[in-house]
């Protein structure tokens, strides 16, 4: 084995990681490949069956028995607080957080929380986890947060009058609606964690082949159409598990990374009054005191 393998191989050793969604596609090849780094990696999922599955696949293709699940519905803020109170419970510390769980819905769907769907798991799963986690991740630092975006957020707003799509649903609204919210999130949790060693990106993953959107409407007639141009898997968790992971980026937050480089989001993204008030709002939503 070369160094630089050797070095690959022992990036994560001693640290701990916990990626959500982490049961198929991005976030199952991301727990792969950290754990291929010899870090302790916690998936987390929603189905047991299928988190089971994706745990035995992800240890024996890591060569890895530092790999385990925790179960959680992210859309649920009962299951997110729960998830947060057991990995604290279970694990020292977190030098790695990467909120990859999301959806798109092609009806309207509301959380049993009441909120809309895309909005309680895609957005408020990874405020209120972040921020449940973020004495622990304080206490580890250097440490890393890493959500999980896309370019969709590029065409999205938030629409304070009507945030939970109440008066008009549109599926790729209510998508492109909570990716702007999870940069948002990003930059306005790095303003918050300066000097605390803990940093926190956003990125976007590419158009990725995996089954995300497959079965929904238009979307799904258009997803088979491209198919055959969209990035592997591989290719698409490129960008995550480099920003978890790689040395290059240490130190470095509040950025949106596309294909392993920093890059301009959104003009909207950088308008710190709108960041404010979602996550006044948010709070509020999650009843995070």
């Amino acid at each position: 084995m070369s160094p630089t393998a050797n070095n690959a191989h022992n990036l994560l050793l001693d640290k701990v990681c916990l990626i959500t969604g982490a049961n198929s596609g991005l976030g199952k090849i991301t727990a792969r490949e950290l754990a291929k780094m010899g870090g302790t990696v916690v998936m987390v999922a929603r189905s047991q069956a299928r988190g089971e599955a994706a745990l035995a696949e992800v240890q024996q293709a890591s060569g890895s028995s530092k790999v385990h699940l925790m179960l959680a519905d992210l859309s649920s803020l009962a299951a997110t607080r729960q998830l947060a109170e057991a990995f604290k419970a279970q694990y020292g510390r977190l030098d790695v957080l990467v909120n990859n769980a999301g959806a798109i819905f092609k009806d309207r769907q509301v959380s049993v929380d009441g909120y809309e769907m895309t909005f309680a798991l895609n957005h408020l799963s990874y405020f209120l986890l972040t921020n449940l986690l973020l004495d622990l991740l304080k206490a580890s630092a250097p440490a890393r947060i890493v959500n999980v975006s896309s370019g969709a957020h590029m065409g999205g707003r938030i629409n304070f009058d009507d945030l939970m799509l109440e008066k008009k649903y549109r599926s790729f609204a209510a998508y492109s609606q909570s990716k702007l919210a999870n940069v948002l999130f990003t930059y306005e949790l790095a303003r918050r964690l300066e000097g605390s060693g803990v940093t926190a990106n956003a990125l976007h993953p590419g158009g990725v082949a995996t089954g995300f959107g497959s079965g929904t409407g238009l979307m799904g007639w258009v997803f088979k159409l491209i198919r055959p141009f969209l990035l592997t898997p591989e290719q698409g968790a490129e960008t995550q598990i480099y920003l978890a992971s790689s040395p290059e980026v240490a130190g470095i937050s509040g950025k949106y990374f596309d294909k392993k480089k920093p890059v301009k989001s959104s003009q909207i993204s950088y308008d710190t009054a709108v960041a404010q008030r979602l996550w006044q709002i948010s709070k509020k939503l999650t009843g995070l005191v």
